[in-house]
């Protein structure tokens, strides 16, 4: 059985942590579990929704897989010691490192990217860079052990990924029609590659504010 463990902090994106462990929780005979610093419950970024752990970095068990959400509560984090250890620790002895957008920030800051290539939100591109790992511009990247992922939506991916990793992919197809991902956006501007200009520019400049540059 492997026990798959997601790292909250306050201001996570729900979607971040919602959508992988959509996923990687229905894996029969696995466990997927939330591990936060403390046994309060954690807020997510927006509205009323918050998620109560089920252990603290003191008590959490052993781990097979670490995923780390991203989000804006991310920049908070950078610096927390508690929490570095906590990663690096857990990083020991886990068979995979994971992260869902800017997650990998956070596992870079715990100096676990250090000449990895990964990926990111690609509003985050250089502070990834600035953490001594090699952005990618792909939806899903590994390295070895380290599996990173895009932005927010590119967790399902992950969790998708992941579950054929550790229940074959006849499961993760299973799993897959029965949470029926079956994406058809109406719009085609989910990348830089392909939005409109002038919106790249207006988000690039906001994002300034959080990840410098």
């Amino acid at each position: 059985m492997s026990t798959i463990g997601f790292v909250l902090y306050p201001r996570f994106t729900a979607l971040d942590f919602i959508g992988p462990y959509e996923v990687l929780s229905r894996l029969p005979g696995h466990r997927a579990i939330v591990i936060a610093e403390s046994s309060d419950p954690v807020p997510a970024e927006q509205g009323p929704v918050a998620v109560v752990p089920e252990f603290t970095f003191g008590n959490a068990p052993a781990l097979d897989v670490l995923l780390v959400p991203g989000g804006p509560g991310q920049l908070a984090e950078m610096g927390n010691e508690t929490l570095r250890a906590y990663l690096r620790t857990t990083a020991e002895s886990a068979a995979l490192i994971t992260s869902v957008c800017t997650g990998a920030l956070l596992l870079g800051d715990a100096g676990l990217l250090g000449g990895k290539r990964a990926t990111t939100h690609w509003l985050a591109y250089e502070a990834l860079e600035r953490l001594g790992a090699t952005p990618v511009a792909e939806r899903i990247v590994r390295d070895g052990n380290v599996i990173t992922a895009a932005g927010v939506s590119a967790g399902i991916d992950l969790g998708l990924l992941l579950a054929a990793e550790i229940a074959g992919e006849e499961m993760a197809k299973a799993i897959q029609l029965g949470i029926e991902y079956d994406p058809q956006p109406p719009f085609d501007a989910g990348s830089p590659a392909k939005a409109p200009a002038q919106l790249v520019e207006v988000m690039r400049a906001n994002a300034r504010a959080f990840f410098g540059g």
